[in-house]
């Protein structure tokens, strides 16, 4: 029994250290993507990042952009994962941060040559919203100030030629 028992546990231990490789265990920055392309060409990677920009629809599939702090990578999506996005980044607002689990190509045949991940799945880890911003009154003033100097330089111009 205790045999049977032993085998099961190692049997279980070199199939989960034999399926580790389909399975993204960590995510991966864009830069480590960028200066390692030629190792992770082909494999499954998990990339987070803030989806900034718009969301591009392509018939049934889209193009996102995801940001992670350092580089943007472009993300080929279904449209039934890219419905799952509600805010993308801009000025005057933070898009969602997401995970994407796909596979990356250094260079895409299907898209241009162009480095980017076709997302096999899409978790979204924090929404995205709104930016408030306080108005600055200090600016304000200024302007209201520049703008009366140059009205002052103005009048003073039309009285000196006359």
């Amino acid at each position: 029994m205790k045999k049977h028992l032993i085998n099961l546990f190692l049997s279980c231990g070199l199939l989960l250290l034999c399926t580790g490789g389909l399975f993204a265990s960590g995510t991966v920055t864009s830069s480590e993507l960028i200066a390692n392309s030629a190792e992770y060409n082909g494999q499954r990677v998990v990339y987070s990042g803030e989806v900034v920009g718009d969301v591009m629809a392509r018939k049934d599939h889209a193009w996102i952009n995801v940001h992670d702090g350092d580089n943007a990578i472009g993300v080929w999506i279904s449209a039934s994962l890219a419905g799952n996005i509600k805010n993308t980044g801009s000025y005057k607002s933070t898009g969602d941060k997401i995970e994407v689990t796909g596979i990356f190509n250094r260079a895409c045949l299907e898209h241009g040559a162009d480095l980017d991940i076709h997302a096999q799945g899409l978790r979204i880890l924090k929404e995205g919203g709104q930016i408030k911003r306080q108005f600055d009154t200090g600016k304000r003033n200024a302007v209201v100030i520049l703008c009366g100097v140059v009205v002052i330089l103005w009048i003073l111009t039309l009285l000196l030629r006359r």
